[in-house]
């Protein structure tokens, strides 16, 4: 009877760390579930933004840039009487835009224009690290500074919204440029040459700098690229983003209509591995 008795208090232990065990796993597989959201796209926006939000290396990148952009101004010699300017780009240039990439990647999707303008009407975006104090500098040496974008006219009062929430320099309407009929700048940056010497241009996107980038192909690029390579550092000053931009659509031929997995098959097909 004893042992009987031993024998039934032993299968009720064992019963009750079973069902605790059982329990403590269920709640984590649980938690887990929660923490990772379905149909995360695998595209890689989330590695790209978390090197972007998270990398010490991208900040010091983002001061590599603006420190070579203010020792070429420091050093330019005006070969007009016409003012002073430059001419920047906006996201991942001078605005942070991460957040929409993680905020996609969560949801399955990539960037779609509708959602992006729910991104830019919050005005919430963060200044890239060095973007203010470079262009403080520049208004304090009489440069006037240009922000030509491929932002839609929807989208002024938002990003005007956002940049003088940093109390960036010109930081109105003519000095703000948005996209009209065409993503091509050009056109945009010869009418600012019209009036101003331009020091320099910054930007993430090649296409930011010269026509020679406007929807080019890779090798069209890559030539270009050493066709111009003295003015990189001095003319032309590139921020980091490998979260998106003509490199990126060059790789489909500047297709937009691509499924996500046939993107993915065309960026493992030209991938170099060993």
């Amino acid at each position: 009877m004893l042992n009987n008795n031993k024998n039934l208090r032993i299968l009720f232990f064992l019963s009750v760390v079973f069902f605790v065990a059982c329990k403590t796993a269920q709640e984590t597989t649980n938690t887990n579930q929660q923490l990772q959201p379905k149909n995360v796209s695998l595209n890689g926006k989330l590695f790209s933004s978390l090197f972007q939000q998270r990398a010490a290396e991208y900040r010091a990148l983002c001061y590599q840039a603006y420190y070579a952009a203010r020792n070429s101004i420091n050093h330019y010699k005006p070969t007009t009487n016409k003012p002073l300017a430059i001419i920047t780009d906006i996201d991942e240039t001078i605005l942070d835009n991460s957040p929409y990439a993680v905020h996609q990647a969560y949801a399955g999707k990539e960037y779609d224009l509708q959602s992006w303008y729910e991104w830019t009407s919050k005005s919430a975006a963060d200044t890239m690290p060095g973007a203010g104090s470079f262009l403080q500098f520049c208004k304090n040496n009489n440069i006037q500074i240009f922000y030509i974008t491929n932002r839609d006219e929807v989208e002024r009062n938002a990003t005007l919204n956002n940049l003088k929430k940093f109390n960036l320099p010109n930081t109105d309407d003519a000095h703000l440029i948005l996209k009209q009929t065409t993503s091509s700048k050009e056109a945009r940056r010869n009418n600012v040459l019209e009036n101003y010497e331009v020091i320099l241009y910054m930007g993430d996107n090649l296409a930011d700098f010269s026509s020679l980038f406007d929807k080019k192909s890779e090798t069209q690029r890559a030539n270009n690229v050493d066709l111009v390579s003295s003015e990189f550092g001095k003319k032309f000053i590139v921020l980091p983003n490998a979260n998106y931009g003509d490199w990126e659509s060059a790789l489909y031929h500047h297709r937009y209509n691509y499924t996500q997995f046939q993107k993915d098959s065309i960026m493992k097909s030209v991938l170099k591995g060993y």
